[in-house]
């Protein structure tokens, strides 16, 4: 909330009044519900974000879309795909958007080399490639631990929403795997990588996530007339530089995957609602960027390739 200073926040709905309550003061609200059923019933709201654990995600957005409501969801909206298609059907059928917050789409490097890639700059893309190196040990004591593939999930379904954005329905199927690093003290795998299969092309990411010393973090995508290359230590420190025939470019960018992508999640469901279009970051959409990320889980989990399209489920 505090990444969307530009915007009114009208009511909160919590599991209690007093937790509601506290929220609310916090936050500015001028209404407080003790459950979501009471804030979606409430007439004078018109979105919904719905930020909460991933079980109660789906219900929660159910709930909205019934009663009208614009919504924004965090990710991912559902745990099921069947579920997320009659999700986004409701919500067409009753004339609401339903968005997902992808905020990596508007982190300033992801932002740039996307529009360039959709733009045509570099002609038809060849290939995506992602290497992440920085220490993720922090999650160690969090319940972010709890969780075994942490790092294909909570990191990676950022990586394959953007790999959508840019690749459409050009991936096939998807190999992954996972591994503890020597040393670690959390749970879950800190290192993952993942292969795509694609149509004339492929795309892979690496995630060193309990590297020391020396982060680093780059993104390179190849197309037939020109290649894009991202780098920087972490991903609020990033530089792109553009290469086609004609020579070298280096745009600027301007702002930062936090706050700015929520900012951006949140600016393109209003923008949708207003203009009576579907969101950029529309839950339909990205019904496709969970069936990668659930390809590459269940790879990692049974060691086989793994078409898009076949892990229908998401079993944490």
């Amino acid at each position: 909330l505090k990444a969307l200073p530009d915007h009114a926040l009208a009511a909160v709905g919590s599991r209690s009044q007093a937790s509601a309550d506290a929220f609310a003061k916090e936050h500015g609200a001028a209404r407080a519900h003790a459950s979501y059923e009471a804030l979606v019933a409430d007439p004078a709201i018109d979105a919904v974000i719905v930020a909460t654990l991933n079980a109660a995600l789906a219900p929660i957005s159910l709930a909205a879309v019934k009663a009208g409501k614009h919504v924004l969801s965090q990710k991912p909206f559902v745990l099921d795909l069947a579920e997320g298609t009659r999700l986004v059907q409701l919500a067409r059928d009753n004339g609401v958007k339903l968005a997902v917050n992808q905020n990596g789409r508007w982190s300033p490097h992801m932002a740039w080399m996307r529009e360039a890639v959709l733009a045509g700059v570099i002609g038809d893309l060849i290939s995506a490639h992602t290497a992440v190196h920085w220490n993720h040990g922090w999650i160690a004591g969090t319940p972010f631990e709890k969780i075994d593939d942490l790092i294909l999930y909570d990191f990676g379904i950022h990586w394959f929403d953007f790999l959508r954005s840019v690749v459409g329905d050009r991936a096939q199927s998807v190999v992954a795997m996972a591994a503890p690093a020597p040393g670690q003290t959390a749970r879950a795998p800190l290192m993952a990588q993942v292969l795509v299969r694609m149509e004339q092309g492929q795309a892979s990411l690496v995630f060193d996530g309990a590297t020391p010393h020396g982060p680093r973090d780059t993104t390179y995508i190849a197309g037939t007339h020109g290649t894009l290359r991202s780098e920087g230590p972490d991903l609020g420190q990033q530089t792109v530089t553009l290469t086609t025939a004609a020579g070298q470019a280096t745009p600027a960018l301007h702002g930062n995957w936090f706050n700015d992508g929520f900012r951006g999640a949140m600016g393109a469901l209003l923008v949708a609602v207003e203009d009576d279009l579907e969101p950029a970051n529309g839950a339909e959409e990205n019904l496709h960027s969970l069936a990668l990320a659930f390809a590459a889980i269940r790879s990692r989990r049974t060691g086989k390739e793994v078409a898009v399209g076949e892990a229908t489920r998401l079993e944490l």
